[in-house]
């Protein structure tokens, strides 16, 4: 992969997780990236098809160590490690490299709730004012013009892309949100966890990080902000016995006047020339084998039966658009390049 001419010249930190994984899948058939370094801890020393066998014979590097890679070389970076690890690699790149980081840890925008919520202060505080949040759609000019993005949680986009053009529009209420999600193991990353054996987790569901899971204060800030108030949610995570995908099942309450059609001519309008982002037509559901391995994000809206009140179901694949995929839609437009490049893929089906 190195030696492409005029093209960004990028490194995959953590490349040997999920969303490294994807990156690659992805940036591979990408004309405009030249993969130039994959690092790896565990995995250093390695080539890449050792890892992911069906990333083999495309030519990229070796995997090697963060201090092993020359970033006076490198253009961009996607770093995909480890919550809580990138804050002091990123604080140490050069100045002239954009990054767009997967991690939580640039997300919150508030040093205090940062620190309430991950046990310890931000180690770098000056970067934490200076990154954008990176959900593409809502904050496209800034993430242009960014040197830092914070690309989203795959559960807070889910929520966020559905929730924020709404209450923009005051077309529900701020109180009552109720978030139910589900998602599949992927989301948990490639560590071995025992919660994540396969006996374990298949032929089963369940809860957890109730009223505790980190993406919630993610979530209520760009809610907040969508509102012009502060915005609290019910946020309720579930694991599914399923490879990878999120559906967040979102019970609302009508702000006065409304009805679950407004709802829906409100999203087909706010989302009616994006490329990725498709609100269904009434009555329609979807569902996450609709948008697997794709960059796409479905939305429908329903009737429940009760007054004043409407279920929206928003679907993605949490390591695409919930994760990779967004993280090179934000570098396409950082870098200049068309938004949607490299990100054309159908979803796969069945």
């Amino acid at each position: 992969m190195t030696g492409k001419p005029n093209t960004i010249r990028t490194a995959i930190l953590g490349a040997s997780g999920y969303t490294g994984a994807e990156l690659l899948r992805f940036l591979t058939r990408h004309p405009g990236y030249d993969i130039r370094a994959l690092t790896a801890e565990r995995q250093a020393g390695k080539p890449i098809d050792a890892v992911y066998p069906h990333l083999g014979g495309m030519g990229l590097p070796d995997l090697v160590k963060v201090e092993d890679v020359d970033f006076s070389g490198i253009d961009a970076v996607f770093c995909g490690l480890p919550h809580g690890t990138t804050q002091e690699i990123i604080q140490a790149l050069p100045a002239h490299v954009k990054i767009v980081d997967l991690s939580a840890d640039f997300r919150l925008e508030d040093g205090e709730t940062y620190a309430e919520w991950y046990g310890h202060p931000h180690r770098a505080p000056e970067l934490q004012k200076e990154a954008v949040y990176g959900l593409t759609e809502m904050y496209r000019d800034a993430i242009r013009a960014a040197r830092l993005v914070a690309n989203p949680g795959c559960y807070t986009t889910t929520a966020e892309l559905p929730l924020m053009p709404l209450l923009r529009a005051g077309a529900i209420s701020t109180e009552d949100i109720i978030i139910d999600a589900k998602s599949g193991v992927s989301g948990a990353g490639r560590a071995l966890k025992e919660s994540m054996l396969f006996a374990e987790a298949s032929e089963g569901i369940h809860a957890y990080g109730i009223a505790g899971h980190r993406h919630r204060p993610e979530i209520e800030q760009e809610l907040s902000k969508a509102a012009g108030q502060p915005v609290e949610v019910s946020f309720t995570p579930h694991l599914m016995p399923m490879n990878r995908g999120i559906l967040a099942t979102i019970y609302v309450r009508l702000a006065d006047g409304r009805t679950p059609g407004d709802l829906r001519d409100t999203l087909a309008n706010h989302y009616a020339n994006e490329a990725f982002v498709r609100v269904l037509p009434a009555g329609a559901v979807p569902a996450t084998r609709h948008v697997r391995g794709s960059n796409h994000c479905l939305i429908g809206v329903s009737e429940t039966g009760l007054r004043g009140r409407a279920v929206i179901v928003s679907v993605l694949d949490n390591l695409v658009k919930g994760a990779s995929g967004q993280a090179i839609q934000n570098m396409n437009l950082m870098v200049d390049f068309d938004e949607t490049s490299g990100l054309e893929n159908a979803p796969v089906f069945p």
